[in-house]
Parts: structure tokens; C-alpha cells; sequence
């Protein structure tokens, strides 16, 4: 047994138009939206009485997509401030390969988007940086240099 692919990441947020602008701005495409509520709703996340709003977007090339949800019921949680450092245990982020960073990284600030540290080069390969985006969500951009 193997795995075929990796389907989606999911991340909730509290204000969902907000986080689809913001990747929508990045470039992915909106798939589409639902809600979702129910017995299997319940069973897959182990929670009682679901009901939440997601979105789905991918990336241009279509091999890859968030799902991003905001639940009605229950209430999200949030156990860490959403200011968090990169290092803390669990903390994740999510990599997108882009073809201009500095302009990528300007039309996200409207979206709230802040550099964690500053545009680095690594080598004569990649400009690489760390923005956090809506709900705190860190995401990693790198452009490769030709």
C-alpha cells in the first residue's frame, strides 16, 4: 500500500473571504466552496454537531490545493497567539514556488501580509522568505534565479 498523493492541506481560519482574497491575490484559484455538516463530518474530526464553511483553492498547475474552513459549530479554538515564532513545536507553513518574489510580497501587504525577516538569497538559486498572512498563517515564498 502507498500513497497515491498528497490532496490538500487544510487550515482554519475565523474570517474565510479574507484568507481566499489573500491566496487568491497569491495566485491559486478558487475551486469552490461548501458547507459542511453531519454524521461524517462529526466522525472524520471527531468533534460533535460540525457544521463549517470551506473553500478550496489550488495552485495553477492544479497539483495542489488548501482547504481552508471556518467552523459555526464548535467554535475554533485558538491555543497559541497568532504572532508565533516559526521554531515553536507543530507550527507549520506552507511553500509556494513564485516567479517574482519582491512583487508577490508587495501585493500581499494589502492583504496583511508581513515579512517574518527579509527577502534572503540563498546562494546564486532562490530569493526566500517567511510572510505571515491572514489568521497568522505563515507562508513560505521562494523564487528560484535563473
Amino acid at each position: 500500500m502507498a500513497i497515491v498523493r498528497m490532496d490538500n492541506v487544510g487550515i482554519v481560519v475565523e474570517d474565510l473571504d479574507a484568507a481566499v482574497a489573500f491566496f487568491l491575490e497569491l495566485g491559486m484559484e478558487l475551486e469552490g466552496r461548501a458547507e459542511v455538516e453531519g454524521l461524517v463530518a462529526d466522525r472524520c474530526t471527531g468533534l460533535d454537531g460540525v457544521h463549517c464553511d470551506i473553500a478550496m483553492v489550488r495552485t495553477p498547475d492544479g497539483h495542489s490545493r488548501l482547504e481552508l474552513a471556518k467552523y459555526r459549530r464548535p467554535a475554533a479554538t485558538c491555543a497559541d497567539p497568532r504572532d508565533r515564532p516559526h521554531n515553536i513545536l507543530g507550527t507549520h507553513r506552507v511553500m509556494f514556488a513564485v516567479d517574482d518574489l519582491e512583487d508577490t510580497v508587495a501585493r500581499l501587504r494589502p492583504h496583511g501580509a508581513e515579512l517574518l525577516g527579509e527577502i534572503a538569497r540563498y546562494e546564486d538559486s532562490y530569493l526566500l522568505c517567511y510572510v505571515r498572512g491572514p489568521e497568522g498563517i505563515i507562508v513560505g515564498l521562494a523564487e528560484e534565479l535563473r
